[in-house]
């Protein structure tokens, strides 16, 4: 499977110290023949040289590992790190992938725990460390796949299946016999070409070669067909071999079934001889199409993108699926299964058993669940890929390099005993109760424990999403300033992979209107103790604090408790000077509780003046009245009402 995206080739780092001082001519002479793909040359050369710079022993181990000699490689590569002169944090990832291609699950870990220690930031390391602690789950049968070993697979390449009418269309190194058989440096043996299959008791029957059209001299295939088996695309060399360096790149191409004929193969505007571009999957409606490319910008290695048509039917720019999906390693191989918008692909990025691994997470446009391996029987120790499903989701094909096969890369089938459904999707708006959206707001993801699990911040457009798991209950609650909060209460049961809940979020004043309004729950509204103020003052006093203290130990106690207060003063002064007098009483109460409890927007409140006096010591004009000064204090006072408990 090695040579299956020439980028796979990794020439590790900058040699700074070597073991040996320099390049001898043996190991100079196993430069020229790794560069030409030839790693069974190159491993002669190398083994004849008495010593080897470091790059040496890397390229050493690469040979080794491209002609799936990994105990071999494991070696070298053990050599090399033992020597710990001018070792890279690269030396470890590639021999813990080694490690793991050979079982060796502890070492493994090991090196990728030192990689991981070096290079935290890299993605790979972020998978890895994500999904450690799963590790033992993935090596174990979760009997959620039967695997078949199909007997048509023959000692050579067969790989890289896809579902064409009612045929399966793959690409296989099998060849007939014939005077002149071109094989390909890499491997040794022959090109590949595209062959078509019918199935027939769930087994290939007798395969035949696709189309003159799609088999070229050199490597053809994998393909991929639009539903209706009338558009294709499909991966072939390029034939610019007279170039200097020898590099043959991969390129897509397409053509149209017309007049009961495939048409002459189109160049994909994004072929390039500096690059590869390979592995195509179509939609059903051939207008959108994901690949893998190791053009420029991308993460490191062979990342997946995906282009759609433009109006006028050409392809338009292509988008690179971004890190939850792309590593520095390679993902190859994709496939999307629209009914049920799951995108499956492999990677040696992402952590796994072994060296390709084959992953599935949700998607919907260009957003992405949680990238889930889907464990052994499906992955093994070696090279597991190229997975395809039928739309019933209850069966498929993948390829693997696993050892119980019949030669190299072969194809196995699979039916699915349980469901394959990874997560589902929330999405939702947040508006106001005139259903106007609201921008800005913190939205909280709980479990049905009261956990939170996550919180996002509405976009402009009041929208936001949560990728769940299924089966569960969940309750959302929207936050912000100068609102009451918005709950909404959603269940991922059923069948429907997006789930629709708003949360509507109301301002205080529709809040407390709607909490006191005729029918309204009437525990919302508890009458709490009122504060009171010396005369012309606003200080918290002694007594009051007392009483504030109440307040704060209830909400501290009850994190979903919102209070309102109202300040106000006795008739005496001017009504001007008393507003001011009551909103400085208002903001020192409320100062006092904020300071104090979780979630300080839960309390506020405004002064009212003489605006609402208990008793009747009013004041008339210049007229002072002659209530006594016990009177005059019950008005000084700050109230409190509960709006939401």
């Amino acid at each position: 499977m090695k040579n299956l995206f020439t980028t796979l080739i990794l020439l590790i780092g900058i040699i700074t110290v070597s073991i040996a001082e320099e390049k001898s001519s043996k190991e100079i002479k196993g430069d020229k023949h790794f560069f030409l793909y030839a790693f069974d040359k190159a491993i002669v050369s190398y083994k004849k040289a008495k010593q080897l710079t470091i790059g040496g022993q890397r390229k050493l181990a690469e040979s080794y590992h491209n002609l799936n000699q990994n105990n071999e490689s494991e070696m070298v590569y053990s050599k090399l790190i033992s020597a710990g002169i001018g070792v890279l944090p690269e030396d470890y990832y590639n021999y813990g992938m080694i490690l793991k291609g050979n079982g060796k699950y502890n070492d493994a870990l090991q090196a990728l725990d030192n990689f991981s220690k070096l290079k935290p930031d890299d993605l790979r390391a972020k998978s890895y460390i994500a999904n450690k602690a799963d590790f033992g789950k993935m090596l174990k049968d979760q009997n959620q796949f039967k695997v078949k070993h199909l007997e048509f697979n023959s000692k050579a390449k067969d790989f890289g299946t896809t579902y064409y009418k009612n045929k399966i269309v793959f690409s296989s190194s099998r060849s007939k016999a014939k005077m002149i058989v071109r094989k390909d440096n890499w491997t040794g043996m022959p090109y590949l070409d595209i062959y078509s299959s019918e199935i027939e008791n769930e087994e290939f029957k007798k395969p035949e070669k696709f189309d003159k059209k799609t088999n070229g001299k050199m490597h053809d295939g994998p393909a991929s067909f639009s539903k209706d088996g009338i558009f294709m695309a499909f991966t072939q060399n390029n034939y610019d071999t007279k170039r200097k360096d020898k590099v043959v790149q991969l390129e897509i191409y397409f053509s149209d079934y017309k007049d009961e004929k495939w048409s002459e193969p189109i160049s994909f505007y994004l072929n390039n001889n500096n690059y590869s571009v390979g592995h195509p999957c179509l939609t059903s409606d051939g207008k959108t199409m994901f690949f893998t490319s190791d053009m420029p910008g991308g993460y490191g290695g062979a990342d997946i993108y995906k282009t759609t048509k433009i109006a006028n039917g050409d392809w338009g720019k292509a988008e690179n699926l971004g890190n939850k999906i792309n590593t520095e390693g390679d993902e190859m191989f994709p496939f999307f299964e629209e009914k049920t918008e799951l995108f499956f692909f492999s990677s040696n990025g992402q952590f796994g058993i072994g060296g390709l691994d084959l992953f599935v997470c949700a998607m919907s446009k260009n957003e992405f669940g949680k990238v889930t391996n889907l464990g052994f029987p499906i992955n093994t120790q070696y090279d597991d890929f190229a997975f395809i499903m039928d739309e019933k989701m209850e069966k498929g094909y993948f390829s693997s390099n696993r050892t119980d096969g019949s030669g190299d890369d072969d194809i196995y089938s699979f039916n699915v005993l349980t469901s394959l459904r990874q997560d589902k999707k929330i999405n939702g708006i947040a508006k106001d109760k005139n259903e106007k959206i609201i921008s800005n707001v913190l939205v909280t993801l709980y479990s049905n424990n009261d956990k939170a699990i996550e919180t996002i911040t509405t976009k402009e457009d009041g929208t936001y999403s949560f990728w769940v798991s299924t089966d569960k209950n969940f309750k959302l609650i929207g936050k912000k300033e100068n609102y009451s909060d918005g709950e909404a209460t959603v269940n991922t049961f059923g069948n429907e992979f997006i789930v629709k809940a708003d949360v509507t979020l109301l301002t205080k004043d529709e809040a407390i209107s709607k909490a006191i309004s005729p029918g309204a729950d009437l525990g919302k509204i508890l009458k709490l103790n009122s504060i009171y103020f010396d005369l012309d003052k606003y200080n918290i006093r002694t007594d009051a604090q007392a009483e504030l203290d109440k307040i704060v130990d209830a909400m501290n106690k009850n994190e979903k408790m919102i209070v309102k207060l109202s300040s106000y003063t006795d008739c005496r002064e001017s009504k001007a000077y008393n507003q001011i007098l009551s909103d400085k009483r208002a903001s020192a109460s409320v100062a006092y509780i904020q300071k104090r409890i979780t979630n300080p927007e839960r309390i506020y409140g405004k002064g009212y003046s003489e605006s609402n006096l208990v008793n009747n010591c009013s004041c008339a004009g210049e007229v002072v009245s002659n209530c006594s000064e016990e009177e005059h204090q019950k008005n000084r006072r700050t109230e409190f009402i509960v709006v939401q408990k």
